[in-house]
């Protein structure tokens, strides 16, 4: 009884709020507001085959399969979400997402071979000034679902590089040449991995972890990729 009052008067003092459009839960809403669940730009990718995220692989990194849960849309409150849990300290928000989109891998059975999830790494300055690493927690929340374990050490960011964020298509590759490194390829190798990151724009970033592996376990490996978001303008 005295823990349903103070839950009741916590929830009265600091009300939670959708972290896509910033208004109050409504009762029996958990995590995200029934309009804004219904509302997601979904990419449709997870259920579909050759789809334009694994496309754009194609000729150039065996990459396996790739899939993104919803569109990157500048101005909308998915595109905040994403901001509040890289620059906010709405880690759990990641997470949260990540057992969303755990879910819909799970249910289109493309994923079930994969043995290891592996989010891309920060550098240690970054991560030092973040405080964590929001792929960590997305992979987490994919973990629970695809019920396979993660490694957060097998690779790691070797170089420290400025934001991809406002560099044009050319300068993103360049910016992401030879900056990851792998510390224990026979984890690695012999086995399908799933590397996951929070946006895919050009897959500059994806594709620089992606050789690193590669290279390191000598071929030995198959990968595959999973982001929340995906830029639409980007890929189409």
């Amino acid at each position: 009884m005295l823990g349903n009052s103070l839950s009741a008067i916590m929830s009265l003092l600091f009300p939670r709020v959708c972290p896509v459009c910033d208004k109050p839960l409504g009762e029996g809403e958990r995590d995200i507001c029934t309009l804004c669940r219904n509302d997601i730009p979904l990419t449709g990718f997870i259920c579909e085959a050759d789809n334009l995220m694994e496309q754009r692989f194609w000729g150039y990194l065996p990459i396996e399969r790739a899939a993104a849960l919803f569109w990157f849309v500048e101005g909308s409150g998915w595109r905040k979400l994403i901001h509040d849990f890289k620059y906010a300290q709405h880690w759990y928000t990641a997470e949260m997402m990540g057992r969303w989109m755990g879910i819909e891998m799970k249910r289109s059975g493309r994923f079930d071979d994969i043995d290891l999830i592996v989010p891309i790494p920060l550098h240690w300055r970054k991560r030092l000034a973040r405080g964590y690493n929001q792929s960590e927690y997305i992979a987490r929340g994919l973990a629970q679902h695809l019920a396979v374990p993660c490694d957060f050490s097998a690779v790691r960011r070797t170089h420290y590089n400025k934001s991809q964020t406002r560099k044009r298509r050319t300068e993103r590759w360049g910016n992401v040449s030879g900056i990851f490194g792998v510390r224990r390829p026979e984890h690695l190798r012999g086995r399908h991995i799933l590397l996951v990151d929070d946006v895919f724009t050009t897959g500059a970033t994806i594709s620089s972890c992606a050789e690193a592996i590669i290279e390191a376990c000598d071929g030995d490996v198959r990968i595959s990729v999973a982001t929340l978001a995906a830029s639409r303008r980007a890929l189409e």
